[in-house]
């Protein structure tokens, strides 16, 4: 499972209990109908959402995408932290959902302290799956893909020192893979140059060739297992916290009421032309409503 931060009521015996361990009333109790808030900077959490689907299939999901500000991996930190806390705060009042689900390694890792600040509902993030992948490894070489703005953070070294200290973690910055990720939702074919080129960002480095556990550090990237898994070998196993995100929501929303009234929804902060592409791949992930907010 990938270290996940997160903060929220629970069911507990019975009784919600708030972060602190305080009781709180029945009446506190989300709506049947309040979703739970996905937000990504574009499609990438939507492999965050069908593992959810597997363990709720009964939750309504609001899925937000900030195409308005992609991408995140070419900002600052004080671009996302700031742009990513007045986009949930409006989100948040505006739809009021159950639970708000970062579904998104930069913005997780850069964000969550300021988005905590701001929002007063539970909060589950992701961050890169490194302590799983330093299990499974056997090498001890790992490798980590994802956007420039993720590799470097403290956040992703403070990982690495409690869960792979005595392994090797060689890191990459693949951008390409989140511009590949979004144009094969609309269609596009994935060109097998951009993943290779991924893969040998990591295997060109000293050490490189005895990688065998590779962790997918953005959620764009479970999007292309199979392009990614032919660019690497058999021999590479690729990990993500897709299925540790959707168990720590399970656990979080326990007990709570849900009913999927009408129709699941993506929302979107800027209206083009490239939203149309994506409505088949919508649809087919049960996200039949589409609205900018």
């Amino acid at each position: 499972m990938s270290k996940l931060v997160l903060t929220g009521p629970g069911a507990v015996d019975g009784a919600l209990r708030d972060w602190e361990g305080r009781v709180t009333s029945v009446e506190d109790m989300p709506a049947p109908d309040a979703p739970v808030l996905l937000f990504d900077s574009g499609v990438g959490g939507l492999s965050v959402l069908a593992a959810l689907r597997g363990l709720l299939p009964e939750a309504p999901v609001l899925y937000a995408a900030d195409n308005a500000g992609l991408p995140y991996g070419d900002k600052t930190e004080a671009q996302v932290a700031a742009r990513v806390a007045g986009l949930l705060g409006r989100m948040t009042e505006r739809y009021r959902p159950r639970l708000v689900c970062i579904a998104c390694n930069t913005a997780s890792t850069i964000a969550l302290g300021m988005v905590r600040e701001v929002l007063e509902v539970p909060i589950v993030g992701t961050v890169p799956a490194i302590k799983p992948a330093a299990a499974r490894t056997r090498s001890g070489t790992i490798g980590l893909l994802g956007t420039a703005a993720t590799i470097r953070q403290g956040y992703v070294d403070r990982l690495e020192s409690e869960f792979a200290a005595d392994k090797v973690l060689l890191r990459h910055a693949a951008p390409e893979l989140v511009a590949a990720a979004e144009a094969s939702l609309r269609g596009a074919p994935v060109d097998p140059e951009v993943c290779a080129r991924a893969a040998a960002g990591l295997r060109s480095q000293a050490g490189g060739a005895a990688i065998d556990t590779v962790v997918l550090a953005c959620t764009h990237f479970p999007l292309l297992t199979t392009e990614l898994g032919a660019a690497f070998g058999a021999d590479v196993a690729l990990v993500d916290g897709a299925a540790g995100i959707a168990r720590r929501i399970a656990h979080l929303t326990a007990g709570q009421p849900m009913h999927r009234n009408g129709t699941d929804r993506a929302l979107f902060t800027r209206d083009d032309e490239s939203i149309a592409a994506l409505l088949p791949a919508l649809a087919a992930r049960g996200l039949h409503g589409c609205e900018v907010l």
